[in-house]
């Protein structure tokens, strides 16, 4: 099977378990917007893309723009865009 569209991965858990320390082992570091503690740190959904330089992205502006899979996501209303973003740090492994 040939797929076009780049795979996506969802880490979800209770807080303080590790998902973010996880996702900046993989990345070999940290990314915009994220943040690392014993206590309750991320209180959002990120999605982390890769970017040309170090940036965080709203959610409005991010299923706002066509080049991205998170269109769909607008009919979830405001409450929820305002609590997604977008890191989008320039590691290879996110090409």
């Amino acid at each position: 099977a040939c797929f076009e569209a780049k795979p996506m991965v969802l880490l979800i858990g209770q807080y303080s378990v590790g998902k973010t320390s996880f996702i900046n082992y993989l990345l070999g570091r940290g990314f915009a917007g994220s943040r690392v503690g014993p206590e309750m740190t991320t209180d959002r959904f990120v999605a982390v893309m890769y970017g040309d330089a170090e940036k965080t992205t709203p959610g409005n502006a991010l299923t706002s723009q066509p080049d991205t899979p998170f269109h769909s996501l607008k009919k979830y209303g405001t409450n929820f865009l305002n609590r997604l973003q977008a890191g989008g740090p320039p590691s290879p492994i996110l090409k």
